[in-house]
């Protein structure tokens, strides 16, 4: 288990939410812990949070965001806040990947790893060397592939692309995958995500 700065905001990557959030509660004594934990974080969540960030506190006072799903709109919403919190104000999300979280969110707050259950997606390509046949077998093979799961591919691609792999991508690679996030949440299908991604990859040496 993880001791985490009581002194600092971050994002926590955790699939064991509701628990993470019980054990900041009791670590973070004697500080006040303002909890917002829910399946879906919407707008009208992001405004209660922004609300509750606003009340005057004379001591530090930790509110905690947490959720499998984070939409685009709320996120927008928080960036302000989580920019320049109110005196006295810190944040910590809970989500269970990066990939739920925008860029611009994940660029304000130190990523830290919390307990996961699930397993690491592993993708069997080498994005050194692909092709255009490995590429479609791909995405036959993820045809039917739902966008919390895509998400989770777009970031397992990203983690064998530069870890596995050792790529140094290219500034049209790592905008690819940024937008990969942002077409998701617009409900775009998953398979021409996957597809924009890989074939970025075929021909690059």
């Amino acid at each position: 288990m993880l001791v985490h700065e009581s002194s600092q905001g971050h994002i926590l990557i955790s699939t064991e939410i509701e628990s993470e959030f019980e054990r900041l509660v009791q670590e973070l004594k004697p500080h006040r812990v303002v909890g917002f934990i829910r399946d879906k974080f919407l707008i009208e969540d992001a405004k209660a949070v922004v609300a509750e960030a606003y009340i005057s506190e004379s001591q530090i006072k930790y509110i905690v965001l947490g959720a499998q799903e984070f939409n685009a709109v709320s996120q927008n919403s928080l960036l302000k806040v989580l920019e320049e919190p109110p005196t006295n104000i810190e944040f910590i999300i809970i989500s269970p990947t990066k990939s739920n979280l925008l860029p611009t969110v994940r660029s304000r707050l130190p990523i830290l790893q919390g307990e996961t259950t699930h397993e690491t997606i592993e993708i069997n390509i080498n994005l050194a060397r692909v092709d255009y046949a490995q590429v479609f077998a791909f995405l036959k093979e993820n045809m039917r592939v739902k966008k919390s799961d895509a998400k989770a591919l777009v970031e397992a691609i990203y983690y064998r692309a530069t870890v596995t792999d050792m790529l140094i991508l290219s500034s049209s690679q790592l905008e690819n995958f940024d937008k990969a996030y942002r077409l998701l949440e617009l409900n775009s299908r998953p398979q021409s995500v996957l597809a924009m991604i890989l074939m970025s990859f075929v021909g690059e040496k």
